[in-house]
């Protein structure tokens, strides 16, 4: 079996063998070539941590695997590490023999970067030229650097509940020589894409905070409660996702449907729109939203590709198993 510790993950994964990865995935999805398992989430009783499951099977990338891990939310004062822990295990689909172990917390920040990046490449308008970020944490920086590479952005513009957070966003603005500001949520109107990636658990983006042909990415929404817009938009939007299943349980869109605003068969995947079975955005006067949930093919696509340049590179580590 092989190991790939998370020390040498920056070493190996970039953003566009991330972006590919993610893509390939969602495509093989789309068409029936892959799917993934249900999801197993649970708070453990201790350290108030959330602790789970994701897994799939990619019979097109001949890959198998899971990846576990979850919350600690005391982490980073008690122990001086982050809070999101993960480790990703591939096994070999002929034999089930385990193939590799993976250091999961920076692939994870990658994939969920990628996932929205990809969204944007296939859903938002061409000449969209305004960013806006809603939310400005630790994977916000991550999703910022990845969404500024699919159009020519010219600013930057930024909300968050705690503003003292908003430099995250600013120095990531900076580093791409581009103009940032702190905004208000009704001044999202003047944003061709948006981002939301927070924790919330209360629609923070309102129907009419949203202008005629934005591309949204939801990227908070990974449990059940979770909440980042009005349920309201999605009527007014085309609505994408990685996996339809769990976009209407644990995604964005558990509350519209729970609320019989939309249907679960008004939910498209995103792996159709790449494939060129779906049209995606059909006028520049359309909203689109694409609700990432994170699917556990994700983390085992990045997993693998990560395990095939430590092999390249020569700093897998090998051991019996």
């Amino acid at each position: 079996m092989l190991i790939v510790p998370e020390r040498e993950i920056a070493d190996l994964m970039t953003r566009e063998a991330a972006f590919a990865a993610v893509e390939k995935v969602f495509a093989a999805m789309a068409a029936g070539d892959a799917y993934n398992f249900p999801v197993v989430r649970e708070a453990i009783g201790h350290e108030d941590a959330l602790y789970g499951f994701k897994g799939g099977f990619d019979r097109a990338g001949l890959t198998l695997g899971l990846k576990a891990g979850g919350y600690w939310p005391n982490n980073i004062a008690k122990h001086g590490i982050i809070n999101h822990q993960s480790t990703v295990i591939l096994f070999d689909p002929d034999t089930g023999k385990a193939k590799a172990m993976v250091g999961g917390n920076l692939l994870t920040a990658l994939r969920t970067a990628a996932a929205s990046s990809v969204s944007i490449r296939h859903l938002a308008r061409s000449d969209a030229r305004v960013i806006g970020m809603i939310g400005a944490g630790h994977q916000a920086r991550f999703q910022l650097r990845a969404a500024l590479e699919q159009r020519d952005f010219e600013k930057v513009i930024g909300w968050n509940l705690h503003p003292e957070m908003l430099s995250n966003l600013e120095e990531v603005a900076t580093e791409a020589g581009l103009p940032f500001e702190a905004v208000q949520l009704d001044d999202m109107t003047r944003a061709d894409v948006i981002i939301s990636i927070t924790s919330s658990f209360d629609a923070i983006l309102s129907a009419d905070q949203v202008a005629a042909g934005t591309h949204i990415a939801c990227m908070g929404t990974d449990t059940k409660g979770k909440q980042e817009v009005d349920p309201r938009l999605l009527t007014r939007a085309q609505v994408f996702t990685d996996e339809v299943a769990q976009s209407v349980t644990i995604g964005e869109a558990q509350h519209a449907v729970g609320q019989s605003l939309v249907s679960e068969s008004d939910i498209a995947q995103l792996g159709a729109v790449i494939n060129g079975a779906h049209p995606g955005r059909t006028s520049d006067a359309d909203i689109t939203l694409f609700d990432g949930t994170g699917v556990g093919l994700q983390d085992l696509a990045v997993a693998a590709a990560v395990v095939d340049l430590a092999v390249e590179r020569g700093v897998a580590i090998e051991v019996d198993f």
